[in-house]
């Protein structure tokens, strides 16, 4: 037989029936409420209040029974404080029942009449091995197909604010609670950086840290990172100050890795640039026209900056042989002084007239570095 008696009495605090036109029925619903929360405080204390009242009288008891047993201490005094503590845990016995009493009779509320069962997920974790094994080369290329099918949903991801809204977002979009989410937010992060798009470099950084931290979240418990969806939101819009602010700290750490990751790209970047600037002012020997322009006599400096060829040659002339050899050499190498095998001069160039030739050699240089290589 069901027993039904249970439904008979639930206290509803909005209950409107007895409510009176001129009450403010809000505040009286929210008055009864926290009446019936203080009532089953009161009441979950006294069973607390109780069993710890017990714990103690059973842990006197044990001890007395110990002292009997090994006869320490006076026996009758003993005997005495065992029947007194055997009286104290009947009484117990029977306060308890007496509360039990009362608490079946409580009537049922909102807040006592159904609690959550258990929520079972079954993963396939032969699935999450088989993905550890990747390679670099292939978790590398599944990110770049993994980017390609989603990038519209991650920037929407990205672009979300509200947790709200980010959870609901990835409940509808499962596949994106994932790794690759993870590092395609730190790429992103990076290139929004680079661009000095600081602030919305920051917003990003947000959603990034939410997601990795849903799959920390499932590291530990070694499960599916979309078991973990519900609860990493539930527990961040209500965590204590001491949760958000370890959050909003490992925000703060993940942006400014970011701010030193974009700097050495940039960086890279700009050298990159300058090697290829300089390879292409590489003059007929290899060497680059600034690099001997800075290495020369400041005399011959003025003569290059005038273009000056009768200066030059006196400058030439006036320096050892050996140092004048090892410059003339060198000013040709790069480019900067040009032999002309036909009319019998040189041919005094500009930096920038260099950097345009690019490093191209004439059948005259040839001839010219084979002249003196003879000598």
């Amino acid at each position: 037989m069901v027993d039904y008696s249970k439904w008979k009495d639930i206290e509803i605090s909005d209950d409107e029936d007895d409510t009176h036109p001129n009450i403010d029925t809000p505040s009286l619903f929210r008055w009864r409420h926290q009446a019936r929360i203080e009532r089953m405080e009161e009441h979950k204390r006294e069973k607390e209040k109780l069993d710890e009242k017990k714990r103690i009288t059973e842990r006197k008891l044990k001890e007395v029974q110990e002292k009997l047993k090994k006869s320490d201490g006076n026996l009758d005094e003993l005997k005495k404080s065992m029947d007194e503590l055997e009286k104290e845990q009947a009484r117990m016995r029977l306060e308890e029942d007496e509360w039990k009493k009362k608490d079946k009779l409580q009537p049922w509320n909102v807040d006592t009449i159904s609690k959550e069962g258990f929520q079972k997920t079954v993963i396939n974790k032969s699935a999450i091995n088989r993905k550890q094994e990747l390679t670099e080369d292939q978790k590398e290329m599944n990110l770049k197909e993994f980017i390609k099918a989603n990038e519209k949903q991650l920037k929407q991801y990205g672009m979300l604010r509200k947790y709200e809204d980010s959870k609901k977002y990835l409940r509808d979009n499962h596949k994106l609670v994932c790794e690759d989410t993870a590092n395609y937010l730190v790429i992103w992060c990076i290139e929004l950086e680079m661009q000095e798009k600081h602030e919305l470099m920051a917003h990003v950084a947000h959603q990034c840290i939410c997601m990795q931290y849903i799959l920390d979240i499932a590291k530990q418990l070694d499960v599916d990172p979309r078991a973990c969806l519900e609860s990493f939101f539930q527990r961040i819009q209500v965590a204590e100050a001491e949760y958000k602010n370890q959050f909003q700290a490992e925000i703060e750490s993940f942006k400014e890795r970011i701010r030193k990751r974009a700097q050495e790209k940039l960086q890279k970047a700009i050298e990159e640039q300058e090697e290829e600037e300089r390879k292409a002012r590489l003059g007929p020997g290899g060497l680059d026209p600034v690099e001997v322009f800075e290495s020369l006599p400041e005399v011959l400096q003025k003569c290059f900056e005038t273009r000056d060829i009768g200066m030059l040659q006196e400058a030439m002339s006036k320096l050892p042989e050996e140092e004048a050899r090892y410059h003339l050499k060198r000013c040709i190498d790069s480019g900067m002084w040009v032999p002309d095998g036909n009319k019998g001069v040189l041919d005094v160039k500009s930096e920038d007239e260099t950097a345009e030739e690019g490093g191209e050699k004439s059948e005259e240089v040839k001839s010219e570095e084979e002249k003196k290589d003879n000598e």
